[in-house]
């Protein structure tokens, strides 16, 4: 069973920082890339970042560029996602999921974790 287990959501202030984790289980860690995305109440979901297993290769949204950063560890099946600089726009439930290598379509995700960034 797929499974993807998010962590690390919060409140925090505008300029301040979080970190998410994806923990990922069910299937093999580096046949696939992992990413994040975010809905925010109201709003369409959108992309924040994903990572490829196979080459390491890194996306980023233009709005999180230079504030986010996505890692992985294989030896632990775990997807990070670290967040600097914080800010209100931000706020919103950040899902983890996978997706296979040339399909730009999710196939699994968890069940989200909020992040709140006040001002």
């Amino acid at each position: 069973e797929v499974k993807l287990v998010e962590s690390g959501g919060g409140l925090v202030q505008a300029g301040g920082s979080l970190r998410l984790s994806c923990a990922a289980s069910g299937f093999t860690f580096d046949a696939k890339a992992i990413g994040w995305f975010r809905q925010a109440p109201g709003k369409m979901r959108e992309g924040v970042s994903c990572i490829s297993q196979r080459d390491g290769s890194t996306y980023y949204r233009d709005a999180v560029k230079g504030r986010f950063t996505i890692s992985s560890d294989s030896a632990k099946n775990t997807v990070d996602l670290q967040m600097n600089s914080l800010k209100p726009e931000d706020t919103a439930v950040y899902y983890c999921y996978s997706r296979r290598f040339g399909n730009p379509q999710p196939d699994s995700w968890g069940q989200g974790t909020q992040v709140t960034v006040s001002l």
